[in-house]
């Protein structure tokens, strides 16, 4: 085994992948840990409400969720890679999500379908503001791949919750 290969396994975080440096890698794959985390608290919370939408408009809240889901889960696939990317350690388990996430859970058993937006509305609104702080990280390290992967989630996301509000309002 090169010297190399035994820094790199007694270091995980240190890879020839990134020219980053190894707190960059720390600082950055930890915020990119809890991203994943919220994003998918916020996936299955999504398919929940998609999964119980009742009412006059359920076809169409059913059908937005279930499109809004779609986009969430793919971004995690993304954020997870990214973090394996810079040489990091991704999510591993449903315990794991439980430690990381800040998007809480909504666990109620009957909500009204307005309850229900509004509640997603919320969650994706939090999650913007996760997204720049980690933007912010990113700029720090001058992480520009992760940024501009960051960027385009800042997006889909207030399209989300542009949509959510017009439905509320």
């Amino acid at each position: 085994m090169t010297t190399t290969e035994s820094q790199a396994k007694a270091n995980p975080a240190k890879t020839a992948l990134s020219d980053l440096s190894e707190k960059g890698v720390k600082e950055i794959s930890a915020d990119l840990r809890k991203l994943l985390a919220d994003v998918f608290a916020l996936y299955v919370k999504t398919k929940n409400f998609h999964w119980h939408m009742t009412g006059r408009n359920f076809r169409d809240y059913h059908l937005l969720l279930d499109d809004q889901g779609e986009q969430i889960f793919e971004m995690s696939d993304v954020v997870a890679e990214r973090i394996r990317k810079l040489g990091d350690v991704a999510l591993r388990s449903i315990g794991d999500i439980a430690r990381h996430q800040r998007v809480h859970d909504n666990d109620a058993s009957s909500l009204t379908p307005e309850a229900m937006l509004a509640d997603l509305l919320a969650s994706n609104q939090e999650l913007i503001k996760y997204l720049r702080a980690t933007h912010e990280v990113c700029d720090q390290h001058n992480d520009v791949a992760t940024a501009s992967l960051i960027e385009n989630w800042i997006d889909e996301t207030e399209r989300r919750a542009w949509f959510l509000y017009e439905i509320l309002h």
